[in-house]
């Protein structure tokens, strides 16, 4: 905690002064400059002494209106709600819940009207109040019980059957009352096998924003290896409940330690990958109110960071039957792939680099703005070296020796074959390859400097192969990499291809996995 700028001769005066500020609608940012007092401290007070985190303390909502204004569902895998949506009683009061966008698509998607939703990290009851005006049932539960407390009053609305969202005009719909209670969602004993027809859930980051005074089961006290460990309870238990061939959607960000990233997000996808799921999509969901400009953007480049601006939102799905995961291949072979050395001219540098880690191109020139970016923020003027994987169609390995210089300041791989709906075979060796040019070109490149791989997932027989992830997972057991970002990187959305079939959703977002070289991880 800073030195307060007024006095006090207690820490009990001082917490009992910051409480009254909160009760009066100061905000957070004016409370700790005038008493000099970290935002973690006054969100922790607060935890304390209302029993649940909350952002602001006022009465409940007026209801003005029922559904969201001009709402379309999404058609591709990314994300983007500029307004975090206000209608019926939602707000932003709980902190760290999410946007009823979210659950809304979900629930639209991946259920119909009548049947059974369930969200055992209900927080204040973002999801049950989507499924109440959606005509679908709903249990859902915390272990907070001041969380519940706050979403029995959410979902605490009249509703008429005329007021209900009208999704298909043949459609039956009837109103129910969700059921919300206290649980672990560890333990599901309650429920029986195969009684759910969709899972949606927003869990806990990891012991970023703690949720309750330190209750004993509450997985945001838990650090991130116990917090998976947890978390695979809660992954193994949703797969049996779930009804075969249906999805369980997951809301999880990454989180950073020492100035680098932690990848949370595919962490706890391979979680749910190992519980018997299958992914069918990966979806990106956009953060906004990101600062780019100014001081934030000095600090930025000076300080070589960008700012995390992306959560993942893996749909998952319980196969029909374990015969699914054996399905032959049924895409085209395009053989093993094949690396190549390219450098892309740069005529200039550009007039300013991306900070966040949400990388929005034009169209035109996309490949030739992401290039500028990642040579003109890594390389640092430098020499570097780039490496593309194109198909192939022999079936053999081929590689280039490195040439130019021994000390390069960057390595950038680039996969534009994964575009070509690409086979297991082809991935299989494209994880390979990127393996060997590491193993032979690691050394060239020099201490602090930077390995950038640009990827993406692609679709095989209907589910998500997430390429990124295995990569990420392969090469965070390097001793001599470090990861430092994760960034997504798409096109504007003017100009982004609307998907016309409701079946699955456009994959419309590439990664940059960048790394950087040191063999000291703990300094």
């Amino acid at each position: 905690m800073a030195n307060p700028k007024v006095s006090f001769r207690t820490e009990k005066e001082l917490q009992e002064t910051i409480l009254q500020e909160k009760a009066r609608g100061i905000p957070d940012l004016e409370i700790g400059q005038k008493y000099g007092v970290t935002f973690r401290y006054i969100e922790r007070l607060i935890t304390k002494s209302q029993g649940v985190n909350i952002s602001a303390f006022k009465a409940s909502k007026k209801v003005k209106t029922l559904h969201p204004k001009d709402f379309n569902e999404e058609q591709t895998t990314v994300w983007s709600f500029k307004q975090r949506g206000n209608w019926a009683t939602h707000s932003g009061e709980y902190r760290g819940n999410w946007s009823p966008y979210i659950p809304r698509n979900v629930i639209l998607k991946y259920s119909k009207p009548g049947e059974l939703v369930l969200d055992y990290f209900c927080g204040a009851g973002t999801t049950a109040v989507e499924s109440k005006l959606l005509g679908r049932r709903c249990i859902a539960f915390d272990i907070n019980e001041k969380a519940v407390e706050l979403a029995r009053g959410n979902v605490d609305f009249s509703l008429e059957s005329q007021q209900l969202a009208l999704i298909d005009e043949n459609s039956r719909l009837g109103i129910y009352e969700p059921e919300l209670s206290v649980g672990d969602a560890r333990d599901l004993s309650f429920l029986q096998d195969n009684s759910i027809d969709l899972i949606c859930a927003h869990p806990p980051y990891a012991n970023i924003i703690h949720y309750t005074d330190s209750k004993e089961s509450d997985l945001s006290f838990f650090d991130i290896d116990e917090f998976l460990k947890e978390m695979s309870k809660v992954a193994k238990e949703s797969f049996r409940v779930l009804k075969p061939g249906r999805q369980c959607a997951i809301l999880i960000g990454d989180t950073r330690r020492k100035k680098h990233v932690i990848p949370l997000g595919f962490k706890l996808i391979n979680v749910y990958l190992n519980s018997g799921f299958k992914l069918r999509e990966l979806v990106i969901k956009r953060q906004h109110n990101c600062k780019t400009t100014g001081f934030w953007y000095d600090n930025s480049i000076k300080y070589n960071f960008l700012l995390l601006a992306h959560e993942y939102l893996p749909i998952f799905e319980k196969p029909e039957s374990p015969a699914l995961s054996s399905v032959r291949e049924r895409e085209t072979d395009y053989g093993l792939v094949f690396p190549t050395l390219a450098k892309p001219a740069l005529k200039r540098r550009l007039d300013g680099l991306e900070t966040t880690t949400v990388w929005t191109l034009p169209e035109k020139d996309f490949e030739k703005r992401l290039n500028k970016n990642v040579i003109d923020r890594y390389s640092n003027g430098k020499g570097y070296s780039t490496t593309s994987f194109i198909s192939h169609s022999e079936n053999e390995i081929c590689s280039i020796a490195t040439r130019g210089q021994k000390d390069k300041r960057l390595l950038f791989i680039k996969s534009p074959f994964l575009n070509n709906r690409p086979a297991h075979s082809n991935i299989k060796s494209y994880l390979h390859g990127i393996k060997e040019i590491i193993n032979r070109d690691l050394s060239k490149l020099s201490k602090d400097g930077f390995l950038v791989i640009q990827t993406q997932d692609v679709r095989i027989n209907g589910y998500i192969e997430p390429s990124a992830e295995k990569i990420v997972v392969d090469l965070l057991a390097t001793g001599d990499l470090w990861l430092k970002e994760i960034v997504v990187v798409t096109q504007k959305e003017q100009d982004a291809e609307i998907q016309t079939s409701n079946e699955y959703l456009k994959i419309s977002y590439q990664y940059l996995l960048v790394y950087e070289k040191t063999g000291d991880k703990n300094g």
